[in-house]
């Protein structure tokens, strides 16, 4: 199994949401108004004064071969979108409960 970690601008939810679902991923974890700045070249998204914008993160477990399939889509969906500030890392499960 594989964890699935997801960051992105928060205006942005519904469809990271319904990528997962039309993937057939049900079940994960959303952690609203998390402020972060991109390492690349994206604007701080801090939910300030300065810095209005925030993000949103994700969490996900998934079969290995489904987070092949949407880290695909989430590439897809960055490229399309270039204001998502989407970040996503895909780490090992040794054990889930």
């Amino acid at each position: 199994m594989k964890a699935i970690f997801i960051a992105y601008n928060q205006a942005y939810n519904q469809e990271i949401v319904e990528l997962l679902e039309n993937l057939g991923q049900r079940g994960y974890t959303v952690w609203q108004d998390v402020g972060g700045r991109g390492s690349v070249d994206g604007e701080p998204h801090l939910g300030s004064h300065a810095w209005p914008t925030q993000n949103h993160a994700l969490f996900t477990v998934v079969e290995d071969k489904l987070a092949s399939e949407i880290m695909k889509a989430l590439r897809e969906t960055d490229t399309a979108n270039q204001k998502l500030g989407l970040r996503a890392y895909v780490l090992p499960v040794e054990e889930a409960l």
